[in-house]
């Protein structure tokens, strides 16, 4: 039998022994190369990959800028709160925590339940948006799996509803829906930081690394508005509203040096800071949104335009008798009648008379009362800037009609805001001059112009003054130790559902400024549908400004210029003393 014989070096089968060598060398060799690749060549690329898997940028959020009057009162601020949210998936068994994490939430089990099955397969809902801070943590305190915590702002109005329609409001996430707060959202908006932060598959936090960018807080914001002078024409003008059972109203104040809107009202209004069960009627910012036909508060400029012409002086007498006036189809009525049936142009003022404004009118044209109508900026947006602001309507034509010139010159066939109607107003008592309107601040005394005659603005004050202050006028607008003036308007309301007015509805006006020595101050007044013992502008409206004006120039420390109307009776001398010089 044959028999193998071992080699010297004991290899039975040499060639195998090289093949497991090989095999081994080349696997060491894969290993090294491997090892090599992973920490030098892809390093960049798998570090990434790790930290998308652990690495997390959180937002650090920025508060919006906060919204002051014009002495640094607050009208909207942002506070800290936080924002519960939860991973269903997560929580999904956690059905022993449902109980107390809905009572601390603030719902019923059933219904955080139901929601909570609903979004199983997701991994985000939000649980309650904006807690108090206090409500929040306490929702954290139970420490439920899949219960999280965000940090957010919460938009607060400590004015409430006496500043609601001008500041307007934001939505959930901080974004400016109506008023100022729209208008300047860009402005007022903050830009949110970011933070790097490790976290495990589960989503805790493991550590804090780093800011990457800090927040930066939204810009403050400074208007023009008194809260003093917002809160007294409120109550002003809702106590007016409520003893006349009107419908709506509004109230506007102007400084006439600087053309600053130094208060602006509403009524009705709501509350920003609770919106539950908030009306869209209610939303409304009627001073700058609601048109109307401004009725006789637009004589003082049609008779200023008849003074700028030279055609007329206020000794010039109009013949008004017998109180109507026939133009082709229409008819124009005066409510008073005057005695002897003749006026001069500061009676026809003081006695509101259509007929003579008329007569006045259809001296000088159409045109001109337009022109004058136009230069205090009836029919154009004031500038201010607030969302959905009403242009208003002035009407031109190329021919002036007689009918139309009339309707006119009396306040019928145009449109205004209570906004425009102050500025007009405003310009009236500034001597002509026209100053641009602000709802924020203005420092310093703003670059005028001279739209209207100074000597006829000046003329036209005096017969203002006269309106308040002569026999017969309009006393319920007087200010004890002021002299002011002013002028009431009664319009009828137009009708929405066919042509004409509506019966039995009136809009009640009065618009002035004092005090008449040297105007600081210009109001207009506008009171919807008054239902309730009157409805004429000198019975309802002038009343609310007598008022505020008598409040507002003691506010702002305006030195009285009539202190005759505060003369009181001689008080009795006091009692002698005692001879015994001990006091009685």
């Amino acid at each position: 039998m044959k028999r193998f014989a071992l080699k010297s070096n004991g290899s039975l089968y040499p060639w195998r022994f090289r093949l497991v060598i090989g095999l081994l060398g080349l696997c060491c060799a894969a290993v090294v190369w491997r090892i090599a690749e992973l920490h030098v060549l892809d390093e960049g690329f798998l570090r990434s990959q790790g930290d998308k898997r652990s690495v997390r940028h959180v937002p650090i959020p920025a508060h919006r800028g906060q919204i002051t009057d014009r002495n640094g009162e607050p009208l909207a601020v942002s506070t800290p709160v936080l924002t519960i949210w939860a991973n269903p998936s997560q929580l999904i068994d956690q059905q022993a925590h449902w109980p107390e994490l809905a009572s601390a939430l603030g719902t019923d089990l059933a219904t955080f339940s139901e929601r909570l099955k609903a979004n199983a397969d997701k991994e985000f809902i939000y649980l309650r948006r904006r807690m108090t801070p206090a409500s929040g943590e306490a929702v954290m305190a139970l420490k439920v799996h899949g219960v999280y915590s965000i940090e957010e702002y919460r938009r607060f109005y400590p004015a409430g509803e006496v500043a609601a329609h001008l500041v307007g409001f934001t939505n959930v996430d901080e974004q400016g829906q109506e008023g100022l707060e729209l208008a300047y959202d860009q402005w007022l908006q903050g830009v949110p930081g970011k933070r790097q932060v490790l976290q495990d598959r589960r989503g805790r936090l493991i550590k804090d690394v780093q800011v990457v960018s800090n927040a930066r807080p939204g810009n403050d914001l400074r208007l023009s508005i008194d809260l003093r002078l917002q809160y007294l024409a409120h109550r002003q003008l809702r106590e007016g509203m409520q003893e006349f059972g009107a419908k709506a109203g509004s109230v506007v104040m102007l400084d006439v040096h600087t053309g600053e809107v130094l208060a602006m009202v509403n009524q009705p209004s709501y509350n920003p800071n609770n919106r539950a069960n908030l009306q869209p009627s209610m939303m409304r910012n009627r001073a700058m949104i609601d048109v109307f036909e401004p009725g006789s508060t637009m004589k003082p400029i049609s008779m200023t335009a008849a003074l700028a012409t030279g055609r007329w002086k206020p000794s010039d007498q109009v013949n008004v008798y017998p109180g109507t006036l026939r133009i082709g189809r229409y008819t124009i009525r005066d409510v008073s009648r005057a005695p002897g049936g003749v006026l001069d142009l500061a009676g026809i003022l003081l006695k509101s008379s259509n007929v003579g404004m008329s007569k006045v009118a259809l001296d000088i044209g159409g045109e001109a009362v337009h022109d004058a109508m136009a230069a205090v900026g009836l029919g154009e947006y004031t500038g201010v800037g607030f969302p959905g602001e009403s242009v208003g309507k002035l009407p031109t034509y190329r021919t002036w009609r007689s009918a139309e010139t009339a309707a006119l010159s009396y306040g019928y066939g145009l449109s205004v805001t209570a906004v425009q109607l102050a500025q007009a107003y405003a310009i009236l008592a500034n001597d002509g001059r026209k100053v641009p309107m602000s709802l924020l601040r203005v420092d310093g005394l703003p670059d005028t112009q001279q739209v209207l005659p100074e000597d006829a603005t000046r003329m036209v004050q005096e017969m203002l003054q006269n309106v308040i202050e002569a026999e017969g006028g309009t006393h319920r607008a007087r200010v004890p130790g002021y002299h002011v003036s002013g002028k009431s308007g009664t319009a009828r309301k137009a009708s929405t559902s066919s042509k004409g007015y509506q019966e039995d509805s009136y809009r009640s006006l009065f618009a002035g400024f004092g005090p008449s020595s040297d105007p600081r101050i210009a109001i207009a007044v506008v009171i919807d549908e008054p239902s309730n013992g009157g409805y004429y502008g000198g019975l309802v409206a002038a009343p609310v400004f007598g008022g505020l004006m008598s409040n507002a120039l003691r506010l702002l420390n305006v030195a009285p210029d009539n202190l005759a109307s505060l003369e009181q009776p001689a008080l009795p001398s006091p009692p002698a003393l005692a001879t015994t010089g001990e006091p009685r």
